[in-house]
């Protein structure tokens, strides 16, 4: 990975990520000071099934795939990260166990990364990170809950419809196999429905 020129703190996903009323301008350049500015080819693994995460990337820009195998070696999508997101892979990170998942660059990305002593530092002397860091823990137990339901409530077809509302650069991106992975369906199926919502333009 190789480090770029570093841009103009507000062209950063830095004070976006992390959003919290108490930190003030010299806060957020302090949080950016401990992040490193890497370039991610597209292809690139970030972390692999069987690694210990060692730290996190925030996601400048690229589209990123987090990605685990069911018990007959089937690819299965979890989750895309893209801008202003964070790529993380939290119970290995935190607990210090191997991960389950693999994360890849699906895109040539540009990320700010943040190793585990550096991310300890900062919960440590920053007030009020704590608390950033249980909000966004919540949101994440939330967009996980909220995904969930909606693959037993809603059909494909509005699931696909969901997803290509709220991020259409995963659509624009992201290869079909892995939508439909994601989405809990087959190749043929997402390709039906994408036929369909096109006859209707939806």
């Amino acid at each position: 990975m190789n480090n770029l020129p570093v841009r103009p703190k507000q062209m950063t996903p830095i004070p976006i990520i992390y959003q919290h009323p108490l930190f003030s301008p010299d806060t957020l350049r302090k949080i950016s000071d401990a992040h490193q500015l890497i370039h991610i080819p597209k292809g690139t693994y970030l972390l692999k099934e069987g690694q210990l995460s060692m730290g996190y990337h925030c996601v400048e820009s690229g589209l990123i795939r987090t990605y685990a195998l069911d018990p007959n070696g089937n690819d299965i999508t979890v989750d895309f990260i893209g801008q202003n997101e964070i790529a993380i892979e939290v119970v290995s990170l935190f607990q210090g166990v191997a991960a389950k998942e693999n994360i890849q660059a699906l895109t040539e990305c540009t990320c700010w990364y943040i190793g585990y002593e550096d991310f300890q530092k900062l919960f440590h002397t920053i007030e009020g990170f704590t608390e950033w860091g249980r909000n966004w823990m919540t949101q994440q137990l939330f967009k996980v809950k909220q995904r969930s339901i909606s693959m037993i409530t809603e059909s494909a077809s509005d699931r696909y419809i969901t997803l290509q509302k709220e991020h259409p650069e995963i659509i624009q991106q992201a290869p079909l196999k892995y939508i439909a992975s994601f989405l809990g369906i087959t190749d043929t199926s997402l390709s039906r429905i994408r036929a369909e919502i096109s006859k209707t333009g939806t």
